[in-house]
């Protein structure tokens, strides 16, 4: 008697098997799937390798020094990998492991002092990077192991407020470890300077040639990218990644199957640490110094919105994230870039929700209308209401939107409320004559406090812009730009 299924001989060779747990995922995937010429494209890029796309975006990243001369663009480019190699690592915890690590920043800045330490003239030491990448990595991963440990039973808020307690007792270390027993370790608030650059056989890489960003730092974090992409890649094919998908999923599940959960989770802390901590060595290389503000919990959200945005369990997804959110903040940085952006997405948004209909004509023509009626309005009461400074590339909008001279200091804030009640209620209007009409003035508010309140302080404008990003992404697509769809039993 054959002890193969009835259905066996239909099923596709892609389709359940015995002993894959992720055979009911596939199966949902499908089911999920696009239809359409949309549908196909897609479905044909998934057919692609991974290896495949890896080596091309290896390619295409590696032009970038040869097609921009830029040292500043040269330099975000470097950014970026750290970024990239840094969203992987908390892949690890929280998109495999399904475990809310909010103390991960500070296993990078284990691995940054830790190199600052061992090659710099603070102490003497000057290891060859051959020697102390490799023994910081692991040391970073120790770290890690150490930290789970006490870790390994908690879950959900608890675990998230134990890391939180690791994160701030590494910044009270690092901040005053000028006294630790007599003894300056960490440098306190002036961190450690002169940290050597990245060597071997007695060589060093240049910080710097020409006076411009020297692109070896460059190539040299691209490479690591690629073998840590590799290797977390295999571990995630393997036994062990498997188990932390199924952890990641429902933990009390996979303790009743015999999996070992507080070692999965170890590793899961472990891994990510390690990760972080080499990440850690080649930032501190080429910035030669290290300080304590480097490690705020604002680059912890940073990298928490690039795994995220470009979705949580998938590494080319959470790649994507980084190359997003940094080239993103950047652009915000520049007032005359970032208003480019934001009318681009704003006018790209409104057509996209009417497509090419008569709605959308009614709508552009309506706005425009009431902008210019309104900034004639303002104009007649008085001329200094309108005769703001616009700069950069806003003669296009310059007659459009109402910037004042001197604007009150509740304007502002009143303004910004305004919009946000608007926004709330369009969400629950239904007609769409009624949308429409408020939609109206939504828009140009959006538009007037981008010139008055956002623009002008562009350090807190990246950050609300990175947010309204991720709501919207969230709304629309909530497993994340590349996000892995996973079952859910309802």
């Amino acid at each position: 008697m054959s002890d193969s299924t009835p259905n066996e001989g239909n099923l596709p060779a892609s389709g359940p098997a015995v002993g894959r747990d992720e055979w009911v995922a596939r199966h949902a995937e499908r089911r999920l799937m696009r239809g359409g010429r949309l549908g196909a494209v897609e479905e044909r890029l998934r057919a692609v390798p991974w290896w495949a796309w890896l080596i091309l975006f290896l390619a295409a990243a590696s032009l970038m020094p040869a097609v921009e001369a830029s040292g500043y663009v040269r330099r975000v480019g470097f950014d970026t990998v750290i970024f990239m190699l840094l969203a992987l690592g908390l892949n690890v915890v929280v998109g495999w492991g399904g475990l809310l690590d909010l103390g991960y920043i500070a296993f990078f800045g284990v691995g940054s002092y830790a190199y600052a330490i061992f090659d710099s003239a603070k102490f003497g030491y000057h290891l060859p990077s051959l020697v102390s990448i490799p023994l910081i990595t692991l040391f970073g991963a120790l770290v890690g192991l150490v930290v789970g440990l006490p870790s390994r039973r908690l879950s959900g808020d608890y675990l998230a407020i134990v890391t939180l307690f690791f994160l701030e007792l590494f910044e009270t270390v690092v901040l005053n470890g000028d006294k630790i027993a007599g003894h300056d370790i960490t440098g306190g608030a002036n961190g450690i300077l002169n940290v050597d650059p990245l060597n071997a056989f007695g060589h060093s890489l240049a910080v710097q040639h020409n006076g411009l960003f020297a692109v070896s730092y460059y190539y040299m974090a691209l490479a690591m990218f690629a073998i840590v992409f590799v290797l977390l890649r295999s571990l995630n094919d393997s036994r062990t990644g498997r188990a932390w998908r199924s952890l990641r999923e429902d933990s009390l599940a996979a303790e009743v199957m015999g999996m070992p959960v507080n070692r999965l989770k170890l590793m899961s802390f472990a891994t990510g640490a390690g990760v972080a901590a080499l990440t850690g060595t080649i930032s501190t290389a080429l910035n030669a110094s290290v300080f304590p503000l480097n490690f705020s919990p604002v680059v912890l959200i940073t990298i928490y919105a690039m795994v995220i945005l470009g979705g949580s369990g998938s590494q080319s997804g959470v790649v994507a994230g980084a190359i997003v959110v940094n080239v993103l903040l950047q652009v915000l940085q520049n007032p005359g870039q970032a208003r480019v952006l934001f009318y681009l997405v704003l006018v790209g948004g409104v057509a996209l929700a009417f497509r090419l209909s008569r709605r959308l004509g009614i709508l552009v023509a309506a706005t425009l209308a009431f902008g210019f009626a309104v900034r004639a309005v303002a104009g007649a009461a008085h001329r200094s209401w309108v005769d703001g400074a616009h700069g950069g590339t806003a003669h296009a909008v310059s007659d459009w939107v109402v910037v004042p001279v001197r604007m009150a200091t509740w304007v502002g804030p009143t303004s910004y409320g305004l919009l946000l009640a608007l926004v709330l209620i369009l969400t629950v209007v239904r007609s769409q004559a009624g949308r429409i009409a408020l939609l109206v003035p939504t828009i140009y508010l959006a538009a007037f406090v981008w010139e008055n309140v956002m623009l002008p302080n562009p350090g807190p404008t990246r950050y609300i812009v990175l947010g309204l990003l991720l709501i919207v992404l969230m709304v629309a697509r909530p497993n994340g730009l590349l996000g892995e769809r996973r079952v859910e039993i309802v």
